[in-house]
């Protein structure tokens, strides 16, 4: 019999293409890896796969794994997709493959499916990810099959299939959108909100948060530390990744942080509308940027700042398991061996400003920088810096004087 490994979550989708993989002969391993997907009961999820067939089980708690190994990486390289985006869901597709891939290693599976659609993003970020972690796995995306698609039109034939196999689902076909969460973020898409003129932070019932309006009164102050980049202590407490991620969700949060709007253009060529709350990351984004301002070399940064959107773009996509990405992996490794500090922030109805920040690699120095009289600076040197940086100029504009 054909074996198969599933990326399980024991929603509608994925718990009809558990019954259907069986149907077209294979047996079916349910791996749900745990990203922290806040409001899904575990129990509940392992009894409906196993009483919907399934061969094996698993449920893989990855959620430490995810923060540090592959968002704060991500973080590293204050990379946003089309300047806003966090990345919070790209960036936990290829973990996902990975882990379903080592389970099908150990249950000799040869193929692996998942329940991303034909339209989206995700389905290149699970499947460039597979090839290249195991080139001769059987990629099974039951979306982009047209007899799948012909039997399930719509969510009103997937729930009657449901119902037919008695498997427990709850859904309805008049969802005004859909969401996938993670200890990174909430995203929600799709529905009422593929309509513009609709106002989708209003429309959504966020997850994470509260709104701006319903946040305190009083600012709230927040520190965060950093060795080498990588975030260890909050509020002068050393903590994991996990551990900062989801302290910060709780700070940032409560304080209206972390709320976006954007239309993007998806990696198959579509513009889609897509609302997302990233509480903690956005706090993080903004501590880590206030440190580098005080550690990191002009030209270096500026170099980090030119390739960081060709690092969201190909973390977007999908490319993760690359040897481009690896190398740009390794660059800001090194880029932020001596970004380490601490700065303390102030949230405010969705707002962040710093309070304070220091580093004992800090390049920033009162005595060269003063407006005051003395200093370290001899601005005399600036004649000569600028008689050499302008001689380009001088040289042009006799050649080839400009109107003005």
């Amino acid at each position: 019999m054909k074996s198969c490994v599933l990326a399980y979550s024991g929603g509608l989708d994925t718990s009809v293409i558990l019954g259907w993989l069986q149907d077209q002969g294979y047996e079916v391993h349910a791996v749900y890896v745990d990203l922290g997907q806040p409001c899904e009961d575990r129990a509940a999820i392992k009894k409906k796969a196993e009483d919907g067939g399934a061969k094996s089980y698993r449920a893989i708690d990855v959620r430490e794994e995810l923060c540090r190994d592959f968002a704060f990486p991500v973080l590293a390289w204050q990379a946003k997709y089309e300047q806003i985006y966090l990345l919070g869901t790209s960036i936990a597709r290829p973990l996902i493959s990975k882990i379903c891939l080592q389970v099908a290693r150990e249950v000799g599976a040869t193929a692996y499916a998942h329940g991303a659609t034909g339209k989206g993003n995700d389905q290149c970020r699970f499947q460039l990810a597979a090839e290249a972690l195991d080139p001769k796995v059987e990629m099974i995306a039951p979306w982009r099959i047209k007899e799948f698609r012909e039997a399930f039109p719509g969510r009103t034939e997937l729930i009657a299939y449901c119902k037919e196999k008695n498997i427990p689902v709850k859904a309805s076909t008049s969802k005004p959108y859909s969401s996938d969460e993670n200890v990174l973020h909430i995203s929600y898409e799709a529905g009422q909100l593929e309509e513009l003129d609709i106002n989708g932070v209003e429309l959504v019932d966020f997850g994470m948060g509260v709104s701006p309006e319903e946040a305190p009164d009083k600012p709230e102050t927040v520190s965060i530390g950093f060795e080498s980049g990588v975030p260890t202590t909050l509020n002068g407490t050393k903590v994991g990744a996990l551990e900062m991620v989801e302290g910060l969700n709780q700070i940032a949060g409560r304080n209206g942080v972390g709320r976006i709007d954007m239309v993007e253009n998806r990696f198959v060529g579509m513009k889609s509308r897509g609302v997302y709350e990233s509480p903690g990351m956005t706090v993080l984004y903004n501590a880590l940027m206030n440190v580098e301002q005080l550690t990191m070399d002009r030209d270096l940064m500026h170099m980090r700042d030119r390739l960081a959107p060709e690092v969201a773009e190909m973390v977007y996509y999908g490319f993760w398991y690359t040897p481009k990405l690896d190398a740009l992996m390794a660059f800001i490794r090194e880029a932020q061996k001596p970004v380490t500090g601490e700065v303390t922030l102030k949230l405010y109805k969705g707002n962040i400003s710093v309070d304070s920040r220091t580093s004992p690699n800090s390049l920033y120095d009162a005595e060269i920088a003063t407006m005051e009289g003395g200093g370290s600076y001899n601005q005399d040197d600036a004649e000569g810096f600028l008689r050499i940086q302008g001689l380009p100029s001088r040289v042009q504009g006799t050649v080839a004087p400009r109107p003005y």
